[in-house]
């Protein structure tokens, strides 16, 4: 049952831009390799993704859906589960974009699901975008309250390539203590010529405390409204493409 209301949930998403002419956004598919090191073990895990961003304009504002549905297979176990994320946002200048967002991780895992809500800026530069986000995540499960910070920078090569760094730091404050994690990433996407598709690959790096988690992850995407830039600055990428908010909790 969880599974038909996750994709029930996705299809909606996707479908949001046949009622919008204005619409900018996304659609994916990727597959991720996490490696966990733990005393020396190295444990693999097998992520495939289905993703959704769309971007609507409100007046002067503008409202960004994301959506993603997860399956993976570790500790030879299998799952599926949901993240949902709502965005809004607008432009204070002629280049900069700013906002509030709220997000649920874990839909469909059994679990109450992982709440986020933060504040969001972008700043557009005619070959690049800044992104940056401050973030507040509760796990009522886990009794763990995170505080995130992030920025991310993508560079655009050629207007079909960009290339992306980021960082984010989190604060996890649970039952025995505080840990503190950092994450690191670098990201690539190419549009094809002359088509609506584009290949994408990222490495990802997560160090919390003695645990590290490397990443890596290909996929394909399709958009729609616009390429890789015009889906940045029509506030389609939150979510999306930045390091950030891959690796953190939306």
């Amino acid at each position: 049952m969880k599974t038909i209301l996750l994709a029930t949930a996705a299809a909606a998403l996707f479908a949001a831009p046949a009622f919008a002419q204005d619409a900018v956004g996304s659609v994916g598919v990727t597959y991720s390799n996490p490696s966990i090191e733990v005393a020396g073990n190295d444990v693999d895990a097998d992520v495939w993704t289905v993703d959704g961003t769309v971007a609507l304009p409100a007046a002067d504002w503008t409202v960004t859906l994301n959506g993603a549905v997860d399956y993976t297979k570790a500790f030879g176990e299998e799952d599926v589960t949901g993240v949902a994320a709502a965005h809004l946002t607008k432009m204070w200048t002629s280049d900069v974009r700013a906002g509030a967002f709220v997000a649920a991780n874990g839909i469909g895992s059994g679990d109450e699901p992982v709440w986020t809500v933060g504040a969001e800026a972008q700043k557009y530069l005619s070959n690049a975008t800044l992104t940056g986000l401050v973030a507040y995540t509760t796990a009522d499960d886990a009794d763990a309250d995170i505080w995130t910070v992030g920025g991310d920078a993508a560079f655009y090569v050629m207007p079909n390539l960009r290339l992306n760094a980021g960082v984010s730091y989190n604060n996890v404050d649970v039952a025995g203590g505080d840990v503190d994690a950092w994450t690191y990433g670098v990201g690539a996407e190419y549009e094809i010529e002359n088509t609506p598709f584009s290949v994408g690959a990222s490495y990802t790096r997560a160090d919390i405390d003695s645990l590290d988690v490397d990443t890596w992850s290909l996929g394909l995407r399709y958009s729609f409204g616009g390429g890789l830039q015009a889906r940045d600055r029509a506030g389609a990428g939150l979510g999306v493409s930045a390091i950030t908010s891959v690796l953190g909790a939306f």
